[in-house]
């Protein structure tokens, strides 16, 4: 299967972010892409650097005016498209809701975010409600797919949960970055873990990962931090952590890699990590620590 992965850096300016994006979808369609996945939070800046009440106004119903316009796009392509979309579900009710758009246009399936972050410059909680639609992958024409969000990729529990229900393939739509003040050696050791643990999943789960981030600079308009720098070096590994491509840290990339879903069954042949789990041993793994249980 080939799948376009699209980094982009944003603006303030919706219209433009989505007919760039529109611009990159034909482009990876036209390259041969079955599959495109776009970044976290993909039609707007990164509102979540500052707590406002009127940047709800930025959400939307599911379906709304995006999942018509990527649907529209998806439909004219005949691609799906993994999108990342500011959902509002009910007054006062939000979510972080990744939507897959299948290839005939319609909805093929969504997941609400599960680990919400709030950490200077990614105020998250005061947005987003946690997802409460679970770790299921999501059935397309192209694959079962598994799709999570950003601050779920340091979490091996969801990855598992996905490859446990017959996920093909790990997505993370992702929004990362480093503080201004980051050293270049610092920003190094950020960038590396990112891209380790998410290849781990891959190794420990026998299923290729697509990880796109977003990429440059984006002021904190409160002026608490200096901002946020996003990382991009978007990747897709495969079933053994093997790096297919992975995007620059600075500039926008619009890349097309072949990725084949079949290969994944071998590598389980080789290296059987389901076979030999110790589920009779892991029921403490639904505890928030251990402390004060007698391990014997």
């Amino acid at each position: 299967m080939k799948i376009g992965i699209i980094q982009q850096h944003n603006t303030p300016d919706v219209v433009n972010n989505k007919k760039r994006l529109a611009a990159a979808i034909r482009s990876v369609a036209g390259n041969g892409a079955q599959l495109v996945v776009l970044q976290e939070l993909h039609n707007s800046l990164y509102f979540c650097q500052e707590e406002r009440v009127d940047l709800f106004d930025l959400a939307e119903p599911i379906p709304g005016p995006s999942t018509a316009f990527y649907g529209d796009l998806a439909r004219e392509l005949g691609v799906v498209i993994v999108t990342s979309l500011f959902e509002r579900r009910a007054a006062g009710l939000y979510h972080n809701t990744a939507v897959v758009m299948e290839r005939d246009g319609t909805i093929a399936g969504k997941y609400r975010k599960m680990h919400i972050p709030d950490d200077p410059a990614y105020y998250e909680k005061f947005y987003f409600t946690p997802g409460d639609l679970g770790f299921h992958p999501i059935d397309t024409s192209v694959g079962r797919l598994g799709v999570l969000v950003c601050w779920d990729q340091w979490y091996p529990e969801a990855a598992r949960l996905m490859a446990l229900q017959g996920a093909e393939i790990l997505i993370y739509p992702t929004a990362i970055g480093y503080e201004s003040t980051d050293t270049p050696e610092e920003q190094q050791r950020q960038r590396e873990a990112w891209t380790t643990v998410q290849r781990g999943h891959a190794v420990a789960n026998g299923l290729p990962v697509v990880a796109v981030n977003r990429v440059g600079y984006e002021s904190d308009p409160s002026e608490v931090t200096g901002g946020i720098q996003f990382g991009g070096s978007s990747f897709v590994a495969g079933p053994r952590g093997e790096l297919l491509v992975r995007a620059s840290d600075t500039e926008e990339s619009i890349t097309v890699v072949e990725v084949d879903l079949h290969h994944s069954e071998q590598v389980r042949r080789w290296w059987p990590f389901l076979r030999d789990r110790r589920i009779d041993k892991s029921g403490e793994i639904t505890r928030r620590l251990t402390d004060g249980i007698l391990m014997g």
